[in-house]
């Protein structure tokens, strides 16, 4: 199979590994799970021919490590799983966080926990997404929500990881990665690719977590002539461990300050629906599809309904989503999961608007009955 051209009928997990075939990543390693491993096979049939290599690892666990060391060594690269591996990969996300290890995860969600519904969707991760690896740590998600955002979304994670020297993670769900729609590849030469900062100063000069004005250092990769020390300790400008208390807040800090202080260029939402709604959907990946739908069904009931569609998941659009509150009488947060959105929602009501649940979790996708459930009750 070569590189499609023209519009294609596609699956999400096909466009995502296009997508981070197109973004310059040149090593997948992974283990198989469903409802992603549609990933990994793009990868092991195509990545050879662009020069990269599929790795099977017989873990999870082994799987994002050896996503660490292959950009430690300067190489894009990535990894897809599902929930229960997205958990096994909790630790050595904490130690690409740590490390600034640029990386793509990406987390196609299905029901939860354990086992649970291996091949039905659910969007019960979120949490996990933000809060899965100990310590104090910033993380940035993304969610699409149509196949050609699979795609694009793919390419915006490894640019945002490179810019940010961060693991990225693309939360997809079982919906959306295994959905077919048409798409249509751009040419690779018209993407906007970012590639990570590399050292301008001499090896003798050089320190491996010097942060730039950004807070975020150059990266040098392992064979260069820049000396390289990766720690999973707290550490210092050398790279080596410190055990001080001001290099451990020092480095907190930062850590924190690159993400949290750029929050306006990584925040990504649509607005889809009147502005003087009576209610506001708030909602993200495949639930938002059903939203958009009855966003129509209610006008016909004289309820006029709009949707903030969240694209950004982490860091969570504080701003953007008060504003939302502010404008409208009433919320109605639709998700597959038992409220970790509505949490997020709740956590920003300066304005105590009422804040509804309208929760999916049998299985399947949420239906637009529960959708307006929710809303009947918001304007009672």
């Amino acid at each position: 199979m070569s590189r499609p051209e023209g519009i294609q009928l596609m699956e999400g997990n096909h466009a995502c590994a296009w997508g981070a075939i197109d973004a310059g990543a040149r090593i997948f390693a992974g283990y198989p799970i469903t409802p992603s491993s549609e990933i990994a096979e793009v990868c092991a049939r195509e990545l050879p021919a662009y020069g990269g290599i599929y790795i099977q690892m017989e873990d999870e666990i082994g799987s994002i490590a050896a996503v660490i060391g292959a950009s430690l060594s300067g190489k894009k690269s990535f990894t897809a799983t599902s929930g229960p591996g997205f958990s096994l990969m909790q630790e050595n996300l904490g130690v690409g966080i740590y490390q600034e290890v640029p990386c793509v995860i990406v987390n196609i969600q299905r029901v939860g926990p354990a086992t649970g519904l291996a091949t039905k969707p659910a969007q019960a991760d979120i949490m996990q997404a933000r809060w899965g690896t100990h310590g104090d740590h910033s993380i940035i998600a993304l969610a699409p929500a149509t196949v050609e955002e699979m795609y694009y979304l793919t390419i915006r994670a490894f640019n945002l990881s490179e810019r940010f020297r961060i693991p990225v993670i693309l939360l997809g769900d079982q919906v959306i990665g295994q959905l077919y729609e048409n798409i249509k590849l751009p040419d690779p030469e018209s993407l906007e690719i970012v590639e990570r900062k590399k050292p301008v100063v001499t090896p003798e000069e050089f320190y491996p977590y010097q942060p730039d004005e950004n807070g975020v250092p150059p990266m040098a990769a392992y064979g260069d002539r820049h000396i390289v020390h990766a720690s999973s300790t707290c550490h210092d400008l050398t790279g080596f461990s410190n055990f001080k208390a001001q290099t451990n807040r020092a480095l907190l800090t930062r850590l924190k300050d690159k993400i949290y202080n750029y929050t306006d260029e990584i925040t990504d939402v649509e607005h889809f629906g009147p502005d003087d709604a009576e209610v506001t959907l708030i909602s993200f990946g495949a639930s938002s599809r059903v939203c958009k739908y009855v966003v129509g069904e209610a006008e016909k009931e004289g309820i006029r309904v709009n949707l903030l569609r969240l694209i950004s998941i982490w860091p969570f659009p504080d701003q953007v989503v008060q504003e939302a509150l502010g404008k409208t009488g009433a919320v109605v947060v639709a998700e597959m999961n038992q409220g970790q959105l509505t949490g997020e929602v709740n956590r920003v009501n300066v304005t105590n608007t009422p804040v509804h649940l309208a929760s999916g979790i049998d299985g399947e996708l949420i239906s637009p009955d529960i959708i307006m459930t929710g809303i009947r009750e918001a304007v009672k």
